[in-house]
């Protein structure tokens, strides 16, 4: 499905995307913008527009007399959101959600520290309105609406931090956690310790306890890994259990 308001390089890009991050496209494959615009039946202006965004995400790069290359996996903006939900979604899934849960294990503690220091009393306030919003989703099999009220309290102890390189990361920090929902890597009721766990870190930010907030969200995102050891097997580095 294209996304809203992209119109038409939207469908090119909703196709090639996946395509080249899946692997379809190995590294050094050349793209001929002609042919991908008869392939997809578009202009060649708006297949242009296609390949600058492809470009911005580092997954391309065009050369003259050469063509549109597939640029090495290394290469990609791997933190852009588009990328990332591309990934989830192909093959390598288990993998990249591992990759982006450790990232998170080394992030989110310390920012979960910093924001027990420097959160607002609006933010305090935004982070107990989303704990109570988990606890009230967290039954029921109500993991859409489970999921709004997560992301938004991650991006607040991100935001509260007063980092403002972490505070960046709430658009991957958000990918990782709709990415979990969408594909079924959740159990069908989030794990009610995970909740509690919410719960307490809210509290410990209010309190300005920043080693129990640290703790207690380095409790979460290992509690996040063994689920993803349980439900999406094969992520580890050499397929290592």
């Amino acid at each position: 499905m294209t996304t809203p308001g992209r119109g038409l390089h939207g469908r090119v890009l909703d196709t090639l995307g996946p395509a080249i991050t899946a692997g379809e496209y190995p590294p050094g494959s050349v793209l001929r913008t002609d042919e991908l615009a008869q392939r997809f039946e578009v202009s060649r202006s708006v297949m242009r527009e296609a390949v600058r965004v492809l470009e911005s995400m580092h997954l391309v790069e065009s050369r003259r007399r050469v063509g549109v290359t597939v640029r090495r996996t290394a290469e990609w903006n791997v933190y852009d959101p588009q990328v990332i939900r591309w990934r989830l979604a192909g093959a390598d899934r288990p993998r990249q959600l591992r990759s982006l849960t450790v990232l998170r294990s080394a992030i989110e503690p310390a920012a979960a520290g910093l924001a027990a220091g420097n959160a607002t009393a609006e933010q305090c306030a935004e982070l107990t309105e989303c704990a109570i919003g988990l606890v009230a989703t967290s039954r029921g099999h109500r993991l859409e609406e489970y999921l709004v009220h997560d992301i938004a309290f991650h991006r607040t102890i991100l935001d509260a931090s007063g980092n403002e390189m972490f505070a960046r990361l709430g658009d991957v920090v958000a990918e990782v956690l709709a990415g979990r929902t969408h594909h079924e890597v959740m159990f069908e009721d989030p794990d009610p310790a995970a909740v509690t766990l919410h719960v307490q870190v809210a509290e410990a930010v209010r309190e300005g306890d920043a080693a129990r907030a640290e703790r207690l969200t380095r409790e979460i995102t290992a509690g996040a890994l063994r689920e993803l050891d349980i439900l999406a097997p094969g992520g580890r580095p050499n397929g290592r259990r």
